[in-house]
């Protein structure tokens, strides 16, 4: 395999960014291929896309798979540009890297290694056996990897991507002190938190937000916003649901909670032993965890999705005290809040529950990711490095 970079794609060569960015487009044009990683393809011979194809979800037909079947015979001799390493093991779709030896391309440019050891540089030796041969292109690796985080960090970490996302008032309040907080966004903003909870192949909340609020916790389809090109492209992903889970003690839940009654797994993870779950049904499945007096070991739990489930991304929903947990132990990823233009007032409930901190050196530190506007609000996305603050305020 050789690699290359931008500086070095000149004369024919100089297009390739253009396809492989057309490669990365489709796949991150996919909501949910867990346990699949997200991965677009393009079939380009002559200077013209010949073919296109993108994984909908596990099960179906790989990128590579759906570009060269659109291209056809006039595949033979082409170049394909991968968003990720062709796979070569035999799952519920056989190999990527044999059709396109059977295709008879002439060369495959990827944008990233697969992490997967089923996979990693076998593809690419397969393909270089036969003669095939296989670029890849640095400058488009960190991006390719974006498309991907949880695939990427369940294979590299055993466990998957967290993504934690609060809505509050522009004084840090997230609901009135009697717990109400229907809306404190807006349309659009709720819109995209139904595009993080399709994107995510389990949701997590804990058992205060099921008691107080009784959420479904679905992804609700006519909210997404999207159009029939990107109705098309998720048709199979949307058709299953995230997995809900609650962290707490279960027996306190009702038999007529939201969250049990929808299609999907359910998942009661709890410190708490003993009960009955006769009342609940089939898709309900209960996990004992580990916990001290102060704090549950949410780890276990992340490990267990990555392992059991494949979880690839979780989205995490809950209250100030459990999301205060998932920050204090060190397991979020990225920290989504969406401000909205209103004041609540001191008595209002908090963005956070975090106490005890008597010095700002010992303050968890946050880089901003992102900023943009949705509606009327403001939507953060912030990447939380865990290390002690050092700024003098």
């Amino acid at each position: 395999m050789k690699t290359l970079t931008l500086k070095e794609l000149d004369g024919e060569l100089a297009e390739w960014p253009f396809y492989m960015d057309k490669a990365i487009g489709l796949a991150a044009s996919v909501f949910n291929a867990t346990p699949n990683p997200r991965v677009g393809c393009v079939i380009v011979k002559g200077g013209s896309v010949i073919g296109e194809g993108w994984h909908s979800a596990a099960g179906e037909k790989h990128a590579e798979i759906v570009a060269l079947e659109d291209a056809g015979p006039a595949a033979k001799n082409s170049t394909a540009f991968v968003s990720l390493e062709p796979c070569a093991h035999q799952g519920r779709t056989p190999p990527c890297s044999e059709a396109l030896i059977a295709a008879e391309v002439d060369r495959v440019v990827i944008a990233s290694v697969d992490p997967d050891e089923r996979v990693s540089g076998r593809g690419i030796k397969a393909l270089e056996e036969a003669n095939i041969k296989v670029f890849h292109l640095l400058d488009f690796d960190e991006r390719a990897r974006a498309v991907n985080p949880g695939f990427f960090k369940r294979q590299e970490f055993a466990k998957p991507f967290v993504r934690l996302k609060l809505a509050m008032s522009i004084d840090g309040r997230t609901a009135l002190s009697n717990g109400k907080s229907k809306w404190i966004t807006s349309s659009e903003a709720r819109k995209d938190v139904q595009r993080l909870r399709a994107q995510s192949c389990a949701i997590v909340t804990g058992i205060g937000t099921i008691l107080m609020d009784d959420p479904s916790l679905t992804v609700r389809i006519p909210e997404l916003g999207i159009d029939d090109m990107q109705l098309k492209y998720n048709e199979m992903s949307l058709s299953k649901s995230p997995a809900r889970v609650v962290i707490g003690d279960y027996k306190k839940i009702p038999a007529t909670a939201k969250v049990i009654h929808n299609e999907g797994a359910v998942k009661f993870f709890t410190s708490a032993k003993g009960g009955s779950v006769t009342n609940y049904p089939e898709n309900v499945e209960i996990f004992e965890i580990k916990s001290d007096s102060k704090r549950v070991d949410l780890e276990s739990v992340l490990v267990s999705l990555a392992s059991d489930s494949k979880c690839n991304e979780v989205l995490v929903e809950a209250g100030p005290t459990l999301s205060a947990d998932f920050i204090d132990q060190g397991l979020v990823d990225e920290f989504i809040t969406y401000k909205a233009p209103k004041i609540l007032g001191s008595d209002a409930k908090p963005l956070i529950n975090y106490t005890g901190l008597t010095s700002l050196d010992k303050s968890i530190n946050f880089s901003v990711k992102e900023v943009c506007r949705l509606g009327s609000d403001i939507k953060t996305t912030f990447i939380p490095s865990f290390k002690e603050c050092s700024q003098e305020l």
